[in-house]
């Protein structure tokens, strides 16, 4: 009985395609975040380096007039900064940087999940 819905109440084509892609972005990102995480978990130099590129590649996205660009600079260089701090050899502060990387990588990866559920409940409804 419950297999015909209202218009209103099935999900567009644009909030399903938005769930699709930040599905596949947050994804995306918590891997990036556990490959920079392991990076810095190796030895103290490559870590150095792959953390001072994505700084600066963070730095670069301030200077875009787009919102959405500011933000992921913004993430960029916190990611960054914390896998320099998570390679340099000073126990405390690099245990806690590895911490707060591996939440990250836990909470972007689980709103992968969470959003690739919806676009799948999503396109259940629409059929």
């Amino acid at each position: 009985m419950g297999d015909i819905m209202k218009r209103d109440e099935m999900p567009s084509t644009t909030s399903l395609s938005k769930m699709g892609v930040s599905a596949v972005g947050y994804t995306a990102a918590g891997i990036f975040l556990g490959v920079l995480n392991a990076i810095a978990g190796g030895h103290w130099l490559p870590g150095l380096i792959v953390g001072g590129i994505v700084t600066l590649l963070g730095f670069g996205s301030f200077a875009s007039k787009d919102p959405a660009d500011k933000k992921a600079g913004l993430i960029l260089t916190v990611a960054g900064a914390l896998t320099v701090l998570s390679a340099i050899p000073i126990p405390f502060i690099s245990g806690f940087s590895k911490v707060l990387l591996g939440f990250g990588v836990f909470g972007l990866l689980a709103l992968g999940v969470i959003n690739a559920i919806k676009f799948f409940r999503g396109l259940k409804q629409r059929s």
